[in-house]
């Protein structure tokens, strides 16, 4: 089979591990990783918030913790919530970010809206973002892999299946945020998979200032969610053809506009109407970690760049004091770039330190059977949620907790990179036991 045709799949190599050769640094793991579980399975039945600082259930954290939800809670509740985000679809087929109830969404800056099929709750859309769409796709994925119940397809909400639901929401993509010149989808300029734009105190909104631009975080989330979509869906022979040109488009031109072959890494920003930032600035000297752990998910890169990309991460981590891959940038954006005072250097998403995307990572270590790393990058996740006990929304680089103190995303990734971590080492006994 040809790279390409690799690369198209989804799939850049055969992701079964060679167990006879898994090292002992998963069983040294062990015990602080069981400590984790625990801590992360309690949290996520306490309930479907992204944190302690949230009010509301938002898909792009519910679908990083659904995994886990699936195992600790409630089915009949996973898939209320998950309908509930149907109910506030838009004509166009665009999928909101999160809904509170209506009680508790006063004195908050959102631009709420309704819907009279969830009167209960009011519903957001941080517009500068494109990944709610192929996040709930993705969260249906997982449901049905963890719980088996296919049913959620044909349910109807608002005269559809939900089938169609998910059709329309890829569509939205296609209609209202696909760039014909590149191939690829775009969105605001933010900081990697950050919702935050440059030119707003607050910058969760597009408007006529914002600065529109192609990145890998959007790109190879769709990628993941036609993955997921025609893995579930029943689909016709020509809806089947459709969404699987449409993920070849998207994975070669990823690695012909985003890709830098030469520096090995994907280039921040393809900027369709300029950028925000001054024209003296090496932005393609930053390096984006959370866009490339999901590249590196939606099959991208083969696993010699996955080893390059672990090992400049680690680089990076080195270079900025940090303390995990967690590290969202590197070298970060200097100050004043951002008008939102919260985006200074090594501050939230511009440098700070996220085990919810570096658990990912992570996973993708294992997946590519690269279990020496994983362990590596994994210790220091467990160190620091065992020392803070909790699951901290972010890190400084001196490794000081900030954020929501009990941030479910980060519960979800962890235990989801433990889990795969500890299959390694069942195949390997396995393996042991019949030689």
């Amino acid at each position: 089979m040809t790279r390409t045709l690799l690369l198209i799949s989804g799939l850049a190599f055969s992701t079964s591990l060679s167990a006879q050769s898994q090292p002992d640094c998963v069983a040294q793991l062990q015990p602080a990783a069981d400590s984790v579980t625990s801590m992360a399975e309690k949290l996520i039945r306490s309930g479907f918030t992204a944190g302690d600082g949230y009010g509301e259930v938002w898909i792009r954290d519910l679908n990083t913790f659904i995994d886990l939800a699936c195992q600790v809670n409630d089915k009949a509740l996973i898939k209320k919530h998950l309908l509930t985000f149907f109910k506030f679809q838009q004509a166009d087929g665009g999928i909101l970010d999160g809904y509170i109830p209506v009680e508790k969404s006063h004195g908050v800056g959102y631009a709420y809206y309704y819907s009279g099929l969830a009167p209960e709750y009011a519903g957001h859309k941080n517009t500068v973002e494109t990944d709610q769409e192929t996040s709930l796709i993705q969260a249906i994925a997982k449901y049905i892999r963890n719980t088996g119940d296919k049913s959620i397809l044909t349910d109807t909400v608002a005269s559809n299946k939900v089938q169609q639901h998910l059709e329309e929401a890829m569509h939205f993509l296609m209609n209202k945020r696909w760039n014909a010149q590149y191939g690829l989808i775009w969105g605001a300029t933010t900081a990697d998979w950050g919702d935050v734009q440059p030119e707003h105190e607050w910058g969760v909104v597009l408007d006529s200032s914002s600065h529109l631009s192609i990145d890998i975080y959007d790109n190879a989330m769709f990628i993941v969610a036609i993955n997921d979509f025609l893995s579930i869906a029943s689909l016709t022979p020509k809806q089947k053809t459709y969404w699987q040109g449409v993920r070849k488009k998207l994975s070669l031109n990823i690695r012909k506009h985003l890709w830098d072959s030469k520096k090995q890494k994907f280039k921040p920003h393809i900027y369709l109407n300029g950028s925000p930032f001054p024209a003296d600035f090496d932005e393609d000297a930053i390096y984006y970690h959370g866009g490339t752990a999901v590249a590196i998910e939606a099959g991208l890169l083969t696993k010699n760049e996955v080893r390059t990309t672990y090992q400049k991460m680690q680089a990076n981590v080195k270079a900025a004091n940090a303390a995990t891959i967690g590290l969202t940038i590197y070298p970060v954006y200097p100050e004043g770039y951002f008008k939102n005072k919260g985006m200074g250097p090594y501050s939230y998403q511009n440098g700070g330190d996220w085990g919810w995307f570096g658990g990912r990572m992570v996973s993708q270590l294992i997946r590519y059977d690269l279990i020496p790393e994983a362990c590596e990058a994994l210790k220091p996740f467990l160190s620091r949620v065992l020392n803070n006990k909790g699951f901290y929304e972010w890190y400084t680089p001196d490794n000081q907790p900030k954020g929501s103190s009990s941030f479910r995303g980060e519960a979800g990734v962890l235990w989801s990179a433990i889990r795969d971590l500890k299959k390694t080492q069942g195949a390997a006994n396995r393996s042991r036991g019949r030689e």
